[in-house]
């Protein structure tokens, strides 16, 4: 991301920042990679390394179920009917690099809460609302990616009932390195720009005492944190690192006359992985293209569908709201049909999301309650 700032800040960083009262207000650097990654500096009200009790609640890593067949597998996130704040998330999919699952918010969070451990990734499938954090306020809309990073201290307040996908990464999650160029900037071959990105709107600021809950996942455990003070108390901050926003609706994409590989529909990384978006758009123009994409095999990567909107042309019997899996080692492709289907075709309306893994994904054990058991076997004519 590029500079930002918010908030009233001094005019020297690691100088004396004073309140009307003479007091210091208490400077943080929140920063990656040891001091060599991004980093932004946020002036606080007070210490924020202030905790009254701190307390271990429970384990929060779901179980995996155990080796099974090598298969494609699909799964109904349409059954899942449960509902409730940003924190409740049904986790369907992981591995040591990152975890993927569902949430449907229909109420706001009452806790304060931070991930530890890496940044979180939203899509915003349907529903509105905000996001509040220690940087400020971001609202959303349908199609809208949030990204929050690490350590940020945050609660997500529906508007209305909200359906994410949400990634939690192990790792930073940036714009892919090849669209851009030594000093950072998006290069103009890049499908979006840095005036599609949405920093913090506005920044609210609570000068409060009293005991306020910070629930912080880590090391595979919940903890709880309780502050003296309210946790949303920073007057101003610059820098790199802060949550964002970017609508899939900004994505361009990158056609050509013959059918292009997943790689041009790339959006973001992280270590391990990579996650691409599926827009409406034109379809090739060589007069005797194929827009279905060819048989192929992910030799080193699994690769996850979530599918948002539209008719995806190449697959039968996906609903809104499906994810499929399709591992490394076997091929995967159009469902029979399909391929002689779009030829000739114009356009499509798809959209979804798609992650590829570099390492496998491991299917979480409750996920086998929402499964498509015969997904596999849809490609025998």
């Amino acid at each position: 991301m590029y500079y930002r700032t918010l908030g009233t800040i001094p005019h020297k960083r690691h100088t004396m920042f004073k309140k009307e009262d003479g007091s210091l207000y208490r400077e943080q650097v929140m920063g990656t990679k040891g001091f060599s990654g991004v980093q932004s500096i946020l002036y606080h009200h007070y210490m924020p390394t202030e905790v009254v009790r701190s307390e271990l609640l429970q384990p929060c890593m779901p179980e995996y179920e155990e080796t099974d067949s090598l298969k494609h597998r699909h799964f109904f996130t349409d059954a899942l009917t449960e509902k409730g704040d940003a924190l409740r998330r049904e986790y369907l999919l992981g591995n040591d690099d990152l975890l993927i699952g569902v949430i449907k918010a229909d109420t706001p969070m009452s806790s304060f809460y931070r991930n530890g451990d890496g940044d979180e990734l939203f899509f915003v499938h349907e529903g509105s609302g905000k996001v509040e954090t220690m940087f400020g306020v971001i609202t959303y809309r349908p199609g809208d990616y949030i990204s929050i990073p690490i350590g940020t201290i945050y609660r997500i307040q529906p508007e209305t009932e909200t359906a994410f996908l949400v990634v939690e990464s192990c790792s930073q999650i940036t714009t892919p390195k090849r669209y851009r160029n030594e000093y950072g900037q998006l290069l103009e071959h890049s499908p979006f720009c840095e005036r599609d990105f949405r920093g913090p709107e506005e920044l609210i600021t609570f000068d409060e005492r009293g005991e306020f809950e910070v629930l912080t996942k880590s090391r595979g455990y919940m903890h709880r944190h309780i502050l003296g003070h309210h946790p949303f108390d920073v007057v101003g901050w610059d820098g790199y690192l802060y949550p964002w926003a970017f609508n899939i609706e900004d994505f361009e994409p990158i056609t050509g006359r013959i059918h292009q590989p997943p790689p041009v529909h790339q959006t973001f990384e992280g270590n391990n992985f990579v996650v691409c978006s599926f827009v409406p758009r034109m379809y090739d123009y060589h007069p005797e293209s194929i827009p279905a994409p060819y048989y192929h095999s992910n030799v080193n990567s699994d690769e996850l569908l979530y599918y948002a909107e539209g008719n995806f042309m190449s697959r039968k019997g996906i609903k809104r709201g499906s994810i499929t899996l399709h591992p490394s080692g076997i091929p995967h492709g159009p469902h029979p049909g399909k391929t002689e289907a779009s030829i000739g075709k114009k356009e499509t309306l798809e959209l979804a999301v798609m992650i590829d893994t570099f390492r496998p994904l491991k299917v979480v054990k409750k996920a086998r309650e929402i499964e498509d058991k015969d997904y596999m076997y849809t490609w025998v004519e």
